[in-house]
C-alpha cells in the first residue's frame, strides 16, 4: 500500500507540475512571445484550481474507495499534460489546460493517497507520511532532469509529451494495492472531535495549522516556479538550473524522512517552527545567488524544509481532528495552501516584469512569510489525547459532538 501511493506520488500533480513548470517559461516566451507574468498565470490558475476543489476532494475521499477517486484523475492529468504538446499561439488554451490540470491535480498526489495510507499506521505514522511523501520528491529528482533532456533533444512540446506518459506510471499499482484499512480492523482511538465540517473551521486550532501553510507555500513557490528562470538570469547555465530543481527533489526526501521520524518522537509544532526557518533562510540564500553553488545551496535549504513542511501537516491534522474527517480537513489545508502557492509565482513574475530583471531584496522579501508562519507554531496547544481534549473543547462551539473515532 506504502509502496504504491510512493509511486503514485511520484509522478503526480504535487511532483510534476511545480518542479518543472519554470523550465517551460523561456521557451513559451520565446515560441509565443508572451510575458513572464503571463506564464505566471497557468501556474496561479492550477494552484487556485486546487484551492477550490481540494476540499470536494477530500470529502469524496471520506466517503468512496480512493481508487474511484484517484483513477480517473490520473487518466484525465497525464492526456492534460500531454495535450500541452498541442499549444498554439492563443495562451487561453495554456490556461485552459492548467485549469484542468488544476481540478484533477490533488486526485493524483499525496491528499488522495494519504488517508488511506493513515488507516494502516499508527505509532510509525509520521514515518509513513514521510515514506509516501518521498515519493514526490524523487520525482522532483529525476522529473526535471528528463523534461530538460527531451526539450534539448526534441523540443519543448516533445517534453509535454513524454511527461504525460510519465503521469500514467501511478496507474497499475494503485489499481492493484490502494485502498482503505478496514474498520474493524483499525484499533479503537483516544477520545477526538467529531462532527461538522464548518465548526472545526471555526476553531483556532485549525487556522493555526492553515495559515502558516499559506504563508510557507507563498515563499516556496516563487522561489520554486522561478528558480530556473532565476538563475538562468544570474548566467548559471540550463543544466546547473535543471540541476537545482533536482536538488529540491534530493533534500526533500532527506528532510522528509527526518522529520517523519521526528514527528513520532518530538512535538510537531516544534518540528514545524524549525523546518520553516529554514524554508525562509532557503529563499534568502537564493535570492542572492550568483553562482551554481549557491544556487545549489538554497535549493538544497528550500527543498528539506519544503519537504518536512508537508509531512508536518497531515500528522497535525491527524492528532488534533482524528480521522473521520481527515481528507476534508487536508483538503482544506491545501486550499491554503493553494492560495499561497497561487500568488507567490505571479507576483514574483510581476516584480520581474516591472524591474526587468530578478532583484535580489526583492526575491529576499518572499523568505519573510515563512518567518512568521514559524512563530505561529508556538501558539498551537498540547495533543488531545495528551490533555484529554480540554484545549480544543474550550473551542469547540457547542453544537459539535465529541466521539471515539
Amino acid at each position: 500500500m506504502t509502496l504504491a501511493a510512493f509511486f503514485g506520488v511520484m509522478v503526480s500533480f504535487a511532483a510534476i507540475v511545480p518542479y518543472t513548470f519554470s523550465l517551460y517559461i523561456r521557451p513559451l516566451h520565446d515560441t509565443f512571445g508572451w510575458k513572464i507574468e503571463a506564464i505566471s498565470r497557468g501556474f496561479a490558475i492550477a494552484a487556485l484550481t486546487v484551492a477550490v476543489c481540494s476540499p470536494t476532494i477530500g470529502t469524496l475521499l471520506d466517503k468512496l474507495p480512493p481508487r474511484r477517486v484517484i483513477l480517473p484523475s490520473i487518466v484525465v492529468f497525464a492526456c492534460g499534460i500531454a495535450s500541452l504538446a498541442l499549444l498554439r499561439g492563443h495562451i487561453a488554451q495554456f490556461y485552459a489546460t492548467y485549469l484542468l490540470l488544476g481540478i484533477v491535480g490533488n486526485g493524483t498526489a499525496q491528499l488522495a493517497y494519504s488517508r488511506a495510507v493513515l488507516t494502516w499506521f499508527e505509532q510509525r505514522r509520521g514515518l509513513a507520511i514521510a515514506v509516501m511523501l518521498t515519493g514526490s520528491a524523487t520525482g522532483s529528482i529525476f522529473l526535471p532532469i528528463i523534461a530538460q533532456h527531451v526539450m534539448t533533444a526534441h523540443g519543448w512540446r516533445a517534453s509535454y509529451v513524454v511527461l504525460g506518459g510519465l503521469a500514467l506510471l501511478g496507474f497499475p499499482l494503485t489499481a492493484i494495492l490502494v485502498r482503505n484499512r478496514a474498520a474493524t480492523e483499525i484499533p479503537a482511538q483516544p477520545v477526538v472531535f467529531s462532527g461538522r465540517v464548518t465548526a472545526v473551521l471555526r476553531m483556532r486550532v485549525f487556522w493555526l495549522i492553515a495559515v502558516p501553510v499559506m504563508f510557507a507555500a507563498f515563499s516556496a513557490n516563487a522561489a520554486i516556479a522561478h528558480l530556473a528562470a532565476l538563475l538562468s538570469s544570474r548566467g548559471v547555465n540550463a543544466s546547473s538550473a535543471a540541476l537545482a530543481l533536482s536538488m529540491l527533489g534530493i533534500s526533500s526526501i532527506v528532510g522528509r524522512l527526518i522529520t517523519g521520524y521526528l514527528l513520532d518522537h518530538v512535538f510537531a509544532p516544534l518540528v514545524s517552527l524549525a523546518v520553516l526557518v529554514v524554508s525562509g533562510i532557503g529563499v534568502v540564500v537564493l535570492a542572492y545567488a550568483t553562482t551554481a553553488t549557491v544556487g545549489l545551496t538554497g535549493a538544497f535549504l528550500l527543498g528539506f524544509a519544503g519537504g518536512s513542511e508537508a509531512d508536518v501537516v497531515p500528522y497535525l491534522i491527524a492528532k488534533y481532528f482524528g480521522r473521520a474527517r481527515f481528507s476534508t480537513l487536508y483538503g482544506f489545508t491545501w486550499t491554503a495552501y493553494a492560495i499561497g502557492g497561487a500568488t507567490g509565482p505571479v507576483l514574483m513574475g510581476h516584480f520581474f516584469d516591472r524591474a526587468g530583471s530578478y532583484l535580489p531584496t526583492t526575491v529576499a522579501m518572499f523568505g519573510l512569510p515563512c518567518f512568521l508562519a514559524a512563530l505561529l507554531q508556538l501558539a498551537l496547544p498540547s495533543y488531545p489525547e495528551d490533555i484529554s481534549g480540554a484545549a480544543l473543547m474550550s473551542e469547540m462551539p457547542a453544537d459539535v459532538p465529541a466521539t471515539t473515532l
